[in-house]
């Protein structure tokens, strides 16, 4: 019988995920930054942030893999935006942590809606794109996409959409099965379902 209560080393897993991502979200919010500028003379500046929009959901994505738990997802992604938030995000501060909160909960959705049993690509895909979607309305809000042609709105939406995929789907899902393969997960669900 599958046990999902926490132990301290899945907490300690949760701690050390998130400020790995707490740092590649920031990292990751320069890179977009400096991309906008590249892209600005084609005229494809809002389109930065959306290409890498994938990379802020992988924490969610990755630690839900590797422990396969009920609020892992939610719980990691919301602490590496609190680490990203207190290494300096001039963004938007504080209100990161929301959208961390947002971002998780779409993760954490999808993988309750398969009961935390099936943790395969498809799943990975769908988490991220659940990751996605729960986002998108946020940044409407917060960042005045309604002001937006409608044209750029569904660019900007389907951008977010591969690059999920791609980053905490794909990526995620290969990061995962690479570190099983060190020996390094055995004590967590990844790593017993493997055996």
């Amino acid at each position: 019988m599958k046990t999902y209560s926490w132990k301290l080393r899945d907490i300690i897993m949760v701690a050390l995920l998130a400020v790995a991502f707490g740092v590649i979200y920031l990292g990751a919010l320069y890179f977009a930054y400096f991309l906008g500028a590249l892209l600005t003379p084609m005229g494809l500046s809002p389109l930065s942030f959306e290409i890498v929009f994938g990379v802020w959901f992988m924490a969610s994505t990755l630690a839900a893999y590797i422990m396969q738990k009920p609020g892992v997802a939610l719980v990691t992604e919301v602490l590496a935006a609190v680490i990203e938030t207190l290494m300096g995000n001039f963004f938007s501060g504080p209100l990161v942590i929301v959208s961390g909160f947002i971002q998780g909960a779409g993760a954490e959705a999808v993988f309750a809606a398969r009961r935390y049993k099936k943790w395969d690509m498809p799943t990975m895909c769908l988490a991220a794109l659940g990751c996605a979607i729960a986002s998108f309305p946020w940044s409407w809000y917060r960042l005045g996409y309604g002001k937006l042609s409608v044209g750029l709105i569904t660019a900007l939406f389907f951008t977010r959409l591969v690059s999920s995929v791609l980053f905490s789907g794909v990526l995620c899902k290969l990061i995962g099965d690479a570190l099983l393969k060190t020996g390094l997960l055995k004590s967590y669900a990844l790593g017993k379902a493997s055996d």
